[in-house]
């Protein structure tokens, strides 16, 4: 296998701190998305869409969605369980990182693609331009602190995101948190989300 990898994205990096705490290395190759490398012609052959993370089989075919990876990683390397240790708990981390993709991830995509000088006809991922809506920068704030208060309350009763475990969701929601200061949205006096930041920040898999 080979991953195909972007140290300053976030989508990639929920697929390092799951490798990191599964204890998994792979063949690893970086593409500049600053420098467009993810439009050029032998990219776009393992990914059309043009985006990262992209996990390469050994089959040679390729899987282009974090969410694909890991459950894919999981499969091959079930110790230990970041997607839960049967049906319940699996469709409980689905569920809330299918809720955190949405309600944070690309609340703050939204309003940082839309301003950022860079993503200028960027707006969108992929191949295919999309101008900037300056309107959907306050929007895709006003999102994001939503999701800040809800995934603050949700912690008030729970050690981790999907219950008693470390898992999945866990990881997408540290991502989600630590790119909403990329639009200068900090956790603040959300104490529940504090304790549990600092908590999964804690791990050495978080510096992946």
């Amino acid at each position: 296998m080979k991953f195909y990898d972007c140290t300053s994205a976030p989508s990639p990096r929920r697929v390092r701190v799951f490798l990191a705490e599964k204890g998994i290395e792979l063949p690893t190759v970086q593409v500049d998305l600053a420098k467009g490398e993810q439009y050029g012609e032998a990219f776009q052959a393992l990914n059309p869409r043009c985006t990262v993370p992209v996990l390469q089989l050994d089959d040679g075919s390729c899987l282009t969605e974090s969410l694909a990876i890991c459950s894919y990683l999981e499969s091959v390397y079930p110790s230990p369980a970041l997607l839960g240790h049967d049906a319940r708990q699996r469709a409980l981390i689905l569920e809330w990182n299918a809720r955190i993709e949405s309600e944070g991830l690309l609340a703050v995509a939204e309003a940082f693609r839309n301003r950022s000088r860079g993503f200028q006809n960027r707006a969108l991922t992929g191949p295919q331009p999309y101008a900037q809506l300056p309107q959907l920068v306050e929007r895709g704030r006003q999102r994001a602190q939503l999701f800040l208060d809800s995934l603050d309350a949700h912690l008030a009763d729970t050690p981790y995101v999907a219950g008693g475990h470390y898992s999945l969701a866990d990881i997408t929601a540290l991502v989600a948190v630590d790119f909403a200061g990329w639009i200068k949205l900090a956790i603040g006096e959300r104490k529940h989300l504090g304790r549990w930041h600092r908590s999964v920040s804690a791990r050495p898999s978080a510096t992946a």
